[in-house]
């Protein structure tokens, strides 16, 4: 019986002493798989970012060379807006970068900026070039306001001061509103709508020469100025028929510029006011 518990301890302290040998032996067999796992996944990954490191660099020295160095700028439906502007725009951003490299956005950001410029659309032209495609804004109306006379839009924007030899209409808007403000602005879009309509009328009647300006800051009461024996006489037009109501008054007033002062035809009834003794 002793000798049974005895082989029984000798077989229970044997077994514990293989266990921390197993134990080892397994930790080393894991280290073993983790190496091997690891340590090529971290040499491959050296070996791409190199690669793609390198492959970077070459892309910028090939597309930085004097391969796409601007040579070209070709545009395309300008008219009225400033050649020299565009190309000084398109030269700056496209001079350090190659035209490969070039920020498209920010150059059509830029030419969009510029008078009479609408909308712009730019693209490369490799390897050497880049295309401007325009829509210019087109100029239907002159306004005066501070700083003298004005081409504007139908959107009413402002695009610049008209030349000296430009050829203009042959009469002028006054009345604007300079706020910029968005009532402002839509009032100042009806404005040109009714610049736009009386020209028109005007025209087809062969009464735009005799009108000097319209003064369209009540946009219920816009008015005609025209000129009659050396004096200037006001028109009360009304919202429409534009041309029958002028050819009335220049009728009723012919001759008479030095007595008539003003001629109001935007109601049922023509009423007349007439200049005091003192300017007679």
């Amino acid at each position: 019986m002793a000798k049974q518990a005895r082989k029984q301890v000798t077989k229970t302290a044997a077994a514990k002493r293989r266990r921390p040998a197993a134990a080892a032996r397994r930790g080393k067999h894991d280290n073993g798989n983790f190496a091997n796992f690891f340590v090529p996944l971290f040499f491959v990954f050296c070996i791409l970012f190199c690669l793609g490191f390198l492959g970077f660099m070459g892309y910028r020295t090939v597309t930085a060379s004097e391969f796409f160095e601007i040579k070209k700028i070709d545009m395309r439906g300008v008219s009225r807006a400033s050649k020299d502007e565009i190309e000084k725009i398109v030269s700056n951003q496209v001079e350090k970068s190659g035209v490969w490299n070039a920020d498209l956005t920010e150059i059509k950001d830029k030419i969009e900026k510029l008078a009479y410029v609408k909308t712009a659309a730019v693209s490369r032209v490799l390897p050497d070039g880049v295309r401007v495609n325009l829509i210019e804004r087109v100029p239907k109306a002159v306004v005066r306001i501070k700083g003298g006379d004005f081409w504007v839009d139908d959107e009413a924007v402002i695009l610049g001061l008209i030349g000296e030899n430009e050829e203009r209409p042959s009469f002028i808007m006054r009345g604007w509103d300079e706020t910029r403000t968005e009532t402002a602005v839509k009032d100042n879009q009806t404005r040109v709508k009714m610049y736009q309509k009386m020209l028109e009328e005007w025209r087809e009647f062969e009464l735009s020469r005799r009108v000097k300006e319209v003064n369209i800051e009540h946009l219920q009461d816009p008015r005609a100025i025209v000129e009659d024996s050396s004096e200037t006489v006001s028109i009360d037009l009304g919202k429409d028929n534009f041309g029958k109501r002028l050819q009335k008054g220049l009728e009723i007033i012919a001759g008479r510029g030095k007595e008539i002062e003003s001629v109001n035809l935007s109601g049922n009834r023509e009423i007349l006011g007439f200049r005091t003794s003192g300017n007679q």
